[in-house]
């Protein structure tokens, strides 16, 4: 028998927490004096091993068997034998995060930052520079901003890196007490080995992951808290096994020699495997027994353990691994333009090239007199050849270097106001919105589908026991006279529970029939109350004399013990093997003889308990779709009654549980514990083999009731998502709660309304049932179509090639609800297709009963066929998954840890902070972008391209046209800041309009503001621009003198009036693409203008001159030639020129085609000039009527939209009734055009925008 147990994929966390796993206890064994296996929980050794191996009880080709680190089989630990277990070369506890230190910090974070292609590819043109036969520059234009971006990035490295180093120093340099050579010795974290055995007091970390030996507490019981792991704040206990609880004694734990064999090391928290050999016996051992590095010991005075697993292998290091890097559709798209550039670039090179060589061959050799060829050209194929590399060298301004590390300032900015965001602080929590990562700014402006969790994300996830079902009766509505059901504001006071001096005061229950039926003894009623108090893992602390704190793990479970307390069965206290309760004021111990775990598989838990009178009984509570086929055949009447209380409930979005009991005899019951510790022994799937044994005992169970819990919706959830909906994001819930739940609260949540056409339930069964269902609702939103379709006939529809063009057209509005063991079909290959093009016609869709793996593959589908950008949200580590696959996570600080916080890109504490994130944060973000790149592409072209035109007219000599200084200096210092300033700060329309306009969201989605068309029209006016700005003073000083009557033209004065118009032209441009100045702006653009020219002065000054004779030698050259009117006249020549179609081309725009975020402007200013003028009239004491027209024309829709309210924010009382109508506005044809020109299904299904 294998004795390192299959490695199996961690379950996911359950709704309510996982009960701890049963140790193995003592039993009677009636037939022999001597303890039988199952007494003492062990395996003896068989007797034909030999001697040497009996110590371990291992076979003999494990005895000196050496895993190498990274390849480990399986662990090897003996205690107390540092010698043996050095052997094995296991990894030290010295846990290191840091990736540096002093030596090898240069070359490693260089070798990392050349890495990056745009990097490299600067070194690249370095090295170029280098080269004296090419290089037209001096290399200082490349290696200062190369130099300053590395340094940069360096600085930011090393500072991540040293607060590493402070933290691994911190922690490895905690002391912990080790036992060795039989003594307590203090010892640093760092030196503790695999094999020792350490001491634990309260409150202190756990240094390595441990196998606990041994606790102050009765039978070797302690407590721990989780929150370093997984989060979660609560208690959780944990035991030693029988056999080691006893070494209490430092005498007799110097002696312990046991040897445990296990699973190698892994990152899954919730699962351990693994066997203790000694005094020739095996005990196994699971998670239950281990204490995890990062957790800390809580109301244990000490305890004792053996180090299993140490640093780097330790379960919590091997969970701080990194998240897949994400990436927004921007960058894709800008590494697509750049290398579309770097192409551009080269033909650039060639032509100029190919311009060098034959004018060297036609021209050039008739000079070699005075203009010889360097001495290695020896043609002028190969002149051309050296000018074409020269010329990559000056043109590679196109592509600049500082455009990598603005974008990642920005982004920074970005976050960091989303971090500043008072409107996103929980009061309550004291909780502000983080942005996690600076990546994905951008694009929480572009989300078209949102993936939420229910419980927890848009419920409070705090439990309220509301209803039950006993024995066919409904507790929990109370009736008037009349013999109605009585809504909450007209009860009577709440249950009074005074009779019970252990009852929670802060628990309400309206029905008094249900304590009448608990007083006067109803059976029924005592054993439904007494499984809830017995069947969970909450622990119980009592501070004072009748004070009990629940601890639970799951909101559920406390709900449920504290209604059971309030009731009269008050859990009081527990150990490993009992569980005392006080039934009406009488206490009475229960004998726990197994926990039957719950987990998402089983959905379902279980005690078997044996009561004072000696009889076994098995209590049992799980979900009804598993639960209710477990019943034995003689509780069907019941079973049909308690189904329609289940379904009232669940109809009124509360949450259920099923209870059901069963008696056992002790016969059985020995031999089925006989099999479950054999199950429990085997290292080989051990936990499928404990289900088959678990699923065998919770058969033909009988029928207590039924439960529900009241989890209500979180403040302004309906309002986000009718916000989130009229900005055409479509919202899908994933649940784990049964349909009706769901259903009822997307009715509560206003994502189901009455007004809808039809809402679409799929629970077939089998492949065909599901592919029916679909194929059906397909048929009906075409069915609907034949008639009404927006404009369109059926005919027309069907002309498109695509069944998603056909679904996107329907008439109505459409929901689709789909159970779980549906979706397992729907998400086949053949059929996810079918699915994914009927959901996407659906403007709501609820998937229940789902497992967190196929929240995953729901997120994955979307994001495979649709091509639109996905946001997932939860609260729990069921939607970890989720969120990690969706391209923006989202996670909600909730009541279940912070798990997937942890694993998300951005968090908030509630779920109504979304609206902000996306309508405000996302769009501003993505605004700011594209407005930025889209102003750096045009500048840099406009910069660049001069040098091309210039070629034309030097001979192709690769002769620059700006001075040196200036070429390094334009993108760092001269256009760096105001871009900057534009991309962090700059607004189209207020925040309250963001929100008050939903539809101002949606060219985000169809990435309207930044696209290779949006690309190639920068690219034309930096073009355009560029042309200008070399002929027009390239005419002027053809001709022009200066005020003696001399020459104007010489090369320097040249390149002074073109680097002066250059800068101001595209200082003016900056100006005009603000669309909200501060004081910023101001500063950062002209005193830019002001820089430009201390610069341009101090370098043409007799003081550098004097300094640097070499390098500054156009002395008085800038203050000659900026003192001639002509050069200002052709200098604003040149910038009205520019500037004139911009501002004419965007006035047409304006008056012709105006688009939605100018409209808004347009009313905002209107409001405010009648204001402005209601105001004056009130103060001459006149009234009258101000008649007012719209300057522009503005597009058929834009009135209605904005006049109709249905943009405006909606009020809660609004919302019931809102309705949306079609609008023929530009968006929604080019929506149209994007979805006919997009590959199937990727086309979409989206429906026509709502105006």
């Amino acid at each position: 028998m294998a004795l390192c147990a299959k490695k199996r994929p961690p379950a996911p966390v359950p709704p309510w927490g996982a009960a701890p796993s049963e140790p193995l206890r003592p039993r009677t064994d009636r037939q022999t004096a001597r303890p039988s296996p199952a007494q003492t929980g062990i395996m003896t050794v068989p007797k034909e091993m030999p001697e040497k191996w009996a110590r371990a009880g291992a076979p003999p080709s494990w005895s000196r068997k050496k895993p190498s680190w990274g390849t480990e089989e399986e662990r090897r630990a003996r205690a107390n034998d540092r010698e043996y277990n050095e052997r094995f070369q296991y990894a030290s506890n010295c846990i290191k995060t840091s990736k540096y230190n002093i030596l090898t910090f240069l070359p490693v974070n260089l070798f990392e930052q050349f890495q990056e292609v745009a990097n490299t590819y600067f070194l690249f043109l370095l090295i170029l520079q280098l080269i004296p036969q090419i290089s037209s520059l001096s290399w200082f234009t490349t290696i200062v901003p190369l130099v300053l971006v590395l340094t940069i990035t360096a600085v930011k490295d090393a500072t991540d890196d040293y607060f590493r180093h402070k933290s691994d120093n911190q922690v490895n340099n905690r002391q912990s007490q080790v036992l060795i050579n039989g003594i307590l010795q203090q010892e640093q974290w760092m030196n503790v080995c695999v094999g020792d055995i350490i001491k634990l007091e309260n409150n202190q970390f756990v240094a390595a992951d441990l196998l606990l030996l041994s606790s102050s507490e009765p039978h070797g019981l302690c407590y721990i808290e989780t929150a370093e792991l997984d989060g979660e704040t609560n208690m959780k206990v944990r035991q030693a096994i029988p056999v080691t609880s006893e070494l209490g004694d430092i005498s007799k734990l110097a002696k312990f020699d046991g040897e445990v064999i296990c699973e190698p090391p892994n990152n899954k928290l919730d699962k351990f495997s693994g066997t203790l050999y000694w005094k020739e016996n095996k005990f196994p051992l699971s998670n239950q027994n281990m204490l995890l590095r990062g957790c800390v010991l809580r109301n244990t005075e000490w305890c004792f353990g053996l180090v299993i697993f140490a640093g780097p292998d330790t379960k919590l290091m091997q969970n701080s691994g990194r998240t897949k890097f994400k990436r927004t559709s921007i960058d894709r798209l800008m590494n697509t333009l750049v290398l579309w550039i770097f192409g551009f670039l080269v033909c650039m090179g060639v032509i100029l090239a190919i311009g060098n060589a034959i004018w060297e061959h036609e021209v050039g050799t008739r000079f070699q007199v005075y203009l010889p060829w360097d001495e290695a050209v020896d043609s002028a194929f190969f002149s051309g050849f050296l000018s074409f590399w020269s010329y990559i060298i000056i043109l590679n301004t196109v592509v600049p270097i500082s455009l990598y590390v603005s974008v990642e300032v920005i982004r920074l900015g970005h976050s960091y106001f989303i971090n500043w965001d008072k409107k996103m602080f929980c009061m309550k929590k004291r909780t502000p919105a983080e942005a996690r990562t600076t990546t994905l700014n951008e694009e929480l402006g572009q989300v078209e589908y949102i993936f939420s969790d229910k419980t927890g994300t848009l419920t409070q996830n705090i439990m309220v026991f509301n209803k039950c079902s006993i024995n066919g009766r409904s507790y929990g509505d109370v009736f008037d006279v009349l013999g109605h059901k009585a809504e909450l504001g007209e009860r009577p006071e709440p249950v009074n529970f005074s009779f019970n001096p252990l009852a929670d005061k802060k628990f309400l229950f309206w029905d008094p029939t249900l304590l009448e039926a608990v007083k006067m003894g109803d059976p029924h009623t005592h054993e439904f109350f007494r499984l809830l108090s017995l069947c969970h893992t909450v622990m119980s602390e009592e501070k004072n004399e009748g004070e009990l704190y629940y601890k639970a793990q799951s909101p559920d479970e406390g709900a449920l013990v504290t209604a059971a307390r309030n009731f009269g069965f008050v859990f009081r206290s527990r150990t490993p093997k009992t569980i005392t309760v006080h039934e009406m004021g009488t206490a009475i111990t229960y004998q726990l003889l197994a926990i039957l775990d719950f987990n998402n598989i089983r959905k379902r838990m279980s005690v078997i308990v044996r009561n004072p009178e000696g009889k076994i009984r098995l209590y049992c509570k799980g979900a009804d779709t598993i639960l209710l086929d477990r019943l034995h055949h003689s509780t069907q009447e019941l079973l049909n009654t308690t189904t329609d209380h289940l379904n009232e409930y669940a109809g009124e979005g509360l949450r259920t549980l099923v209870l059901a009991y069963k008696d056992l005899d002790e016969e059985y019951y020995e031999e089925w514990a006989e099999r479950r510790l054999q199950a429990s022994l085997a290292q080989d799937s051990r936990e499928d083999r404990l289900a088959s044994i678990y699923e065998e005992v919770e058969s033909d169970m009988m029928l207590l009731g039924a439960t529900a819990i009241e989890d209500k919706l979180q403040q302004g959830v309906p309002e986000t998502i009718a916000l989130l909906t009229l900005a055409n994001i479509k919202i899908w819930v994933l649940t784990g709660d049964k349909q009706e739940t769901a259903v009822n609260i997307g009715y509560s949540c206003k994502m189901l309304t009455d007004d809808m056409t039809e809402v679409f339930i799929v629970t077939g069964h089998t492949v065909l049932e599901v592919r029916e269902e679909l194929r059906k609702a397909r048929e009906k939103m075409m069915d609907s179509s034949r008639s009404v379709g927006n404009g369109f006939t059926y005919q027309e529809k069907l002309s498109s090639s695509k069944l998603t063009s056909v679904l996107e057209a329907v008439a109505g509005e459409y929901a689709l609800v789909i159970n779980g063991h549906s979706l397992a079909h729907a998400l086949e290959a053949d059929m996810e297709l079918e699915f994914l093009e009927t959901a996407c016609a659906c403007k709501a869709v609820i998937c229940c009963r789902v497992t967190p793996l196929q929240k995953a593959q729901v997120v994955e589908l979307v994001k495979k066929y649709k091509k639109a950008v996905t946001l997932a949200i939860g609260d729990g580590a069921n939607d970890v998954s989720m969120i990690k696959t969706a391209h923006i996570g989202v996670g909600i600080s909730g009541q279940e840890g912070i798990q997937a916080v942890l694993a998300s890109d951005y968090s908030f504490s509630q779920f109504k902070f979304l609206q902000r994130l996306l309508l405000v944060h996302g769009r501003w973000s993505y605004l700011r972008m594209c407005k930025f790149l889209c102003y750096f592409f045009y500048k840099n072209f406009a910069f660049t391209m001069v040098h091309f035109w210039f070629g034309f007219f030097c001979g192709f000599s690769a002769q620059t046209v700006y001075d040196q200084y200036f070429i390094t200096l334009y993108n760092i210092v001269y256009t760096s800041l105001p871009v900057l300033a534009m991309g962090v700060f700059d607004q189209d329309v207020p925040e309250q309009r963001s929100m008050e306009y939903p539809k101002l969201y949606e060219p985000g989605q169809l990435n309207l503001l930044f696209n290779k068309r949006e690309f190639f029209i920068c690219i034309a006016q930096g073009i355009y621009t560029s042309v200008l700005m070399f002929f027009i003073p390239y005419g002027v000083f053809a001709e022009a003198t200066r005020d003696d009557g001399t020459q104007l033209a010489d090369y320097q004065s040249f390149a002074v009036t073109v680097a002066t118009s250059l800068v101001i032209v595209v200082s003016v441009q900056i100006g005009l693409d603000t669309g909200y100045w501060t004081a910023i702006n101001h500063f950062f653009i002209w005193g830019s203008l002001a820089v430009y020219f201390a610069i341009l002065f101090a370098m043409h000054s007799n003081g550098l001159f004097d300094m640097f004779p070499n390098q500054f030698r156009f002395v008085g050259n800038a203050q000659n030639t900026l003192a001639q009117p002509t050069v200002w006249l052709t200098i604003v020549l040149t910038t009205v020129v520019c500037i004139m179609p911009v501002v004419a081309f965007r006035f047409l725009r304006l008056n012709l085609k105006p688009d939605l975020s100018d409209t808004v402007r347009y009313t905002q200013l209107v409001r405010k000039k009648q204001k402005a003028q209601h105001r004056c009239m009130r103060r001459v004491g006149r009234t009258g009527s101000r008649r007012s027209g719209y300057a522009f024309s503005h597009q058929e829709g834009f009135g209605e939209l904005i006049m109709s309210g249905k943009n405006m924010r909606l009020s809660s009382l609004a919302l019931s009734g809102f309705t949306t109508r079609s609008s023929s506005s530009w968006i929604e044809s080019l929506r149209r055009k994007k979805s006919d020109s997009a590959s199937s299904p990727s086309g979409g299904a989206d429906k026509p925008l709502k105006g």
